[in-house]
């Protein structure tokens, strides 16, 4: 087995790397003001990059979780925060829509959706329940001609402009058997947005509270099955693993260019960086440790979309060891730049947007304890 990219994803690289270069790079150092021009995501629609898990005929790219990783890899590259807005409504909330909706829901949103037109947010988190689903405490209740939906959702990505939420809510009993999720229009009478949450890290990143009060849906906003939404979130949650372990590596990498970058034109007490043992091998280490992370994230996008029966554990161990990994770099990264590092500039946003990446998702905690239940058997 090999792991070298088919002419496919090479160009599918190439294709991301370019407008990552031309669009993104230009406006990373502003974006993390918080101001970022919607319409350039527009340009990755035309380019294919926001609909590559949806077929042609369904309004999307058609491709697979692979080129998905690729494209999260490179979009990191640039900025985490501007990455985590495209990659959270193509590859975090529309895979609930192409996998678990109706006709008409597919219909109505995935063509503008793919196409960067129309955003959409996963919104299952809550105040006091992060990586605890089965904890979900947002109800909907049934009516007459639908359902009630009342509750608080936090960390919400693109919350402030999206479309369509994608919303976890109870309908039956405590933990995982009763809960929903719906799909939900953003402009429906009585849902409130909060304003932007202050974050250590991905400023480029619109994050809000959403609250649903007294919010009214039809009998047909049920997103698949009622009483299976835990399910069908945990069935998707192996993709955003992926995502973000692909993103893991994109801040990886980039951190290990600036920081090559650096030892070859950095000297101390008259002795270039790059001639001092110490630092070469911190270098090799990190070398090893991307290698490492690649194979392991690779192989994950493999298995799910193989739908091979350990993916999701593959998709736990890429995720824990590639944001570690990613960390790990982006803090070498500051160490080596010394005080340079520690000023405003590439380092330091990389050094504050990969914090996150071991806790959205499911914490490093929830990946090891999928990773080591069997031991209690």
């Amino acid at each position: 087995m090999t792991w070298e990219l088919d002419d496919v994803h090479e160009s599918l690289r190439d294709t991301c790397r370019k407008f990552v270069d031309s669009r993104l790079r230009p406006i990373a150092t502003a974006a993390d003001s918080g101001t970022v021009d919607l319409s350039i995501w527009r340009e990755a629609g035309d380019l294919g990059l926001l609909g590559l898990l949806v077929p042609p005929e369904a309004g999307g790219s058609g491709g697979d979780v692979l080129a998905v990783t690729i494209v999260a890899e490179e979009l990191a590259r640039a900025s985490c925060g501007l990455a985590i807005t495209p990659l959270a409504s193509s590859y975090m909330a529309m895979p609930h829509v192409w996998a678990y909706g109706t006709r008409e829901q597919q219909q109505t949103w995935l063509p503008r959706l793919c196409a960067g037109e129309a955003w959409a947010s996963i919104v299952v988190s809550e105040p006091e329940t992060g990586s605890d689903v089965a904890a979900v405490s947002t109800t909907a209740v049934r009516s007459a001609d639908g359902w009630v939906i009342n509750g608080s959702k936090m960390f919400i990505t693109n919350a402030g402009f999206a479309s369509v939420f994608v919303t976890a809510a109870r309908t039956g009993e405590s933990g995982h058997r009763g809960l929903s999720t719906f799909i939900i229009d953003a402009s429906t009478p009585g849902i409130t947005v909060g304003p932007p949450l202050e974050k250590l890290g991905w400023h480029a990143s619109d994050t809000r509270e959403v609250h649903f009060d007294d919010v009214f849906v039809p009998h047909d906003a049920v997103l698949g099955t009622e009483n299976r939404g835990f399910h069908q979130i945990m069935a998707r949650f192996t993709l955003e693993r992926i995502v973000l372990a692909g993103m893991s590596l994109g801040v990886a990498s980039e951190c290990l260019t600036l920081i090559e970058e650096r030892i070859r034109s950095r000297s101390t007490f008259g002795v270039s960086l790059v001639e001092r043992q110490t630092i070469r091998h911190r270098v090799a280490h990190m070398r090893a440790g991307i290698q490492v992370a690649r194979a392991a994230t690779y192989q994950a996008a493999a298995r799910i979309q193989a739908n091979h029966r350990e993916a999701h554990r593959a998709a736990s161990v890429a995720k824990y060891f590639t944001a570690g990994v990613a960390q790990h770099i982006a803090d070498e990264a500051v160490q080596i730049f010394g005080g340079d590092g520690f000023l405003a500039g590439d380092a330091a946003r990389h050094y504050r947007d990969a914090r996150v990446l071991r806790i959205g998702g499911g914490t490093d905690e929830i990946q090891l304890e999928i990773l080591s239940r069997d031991l209690g058997r």
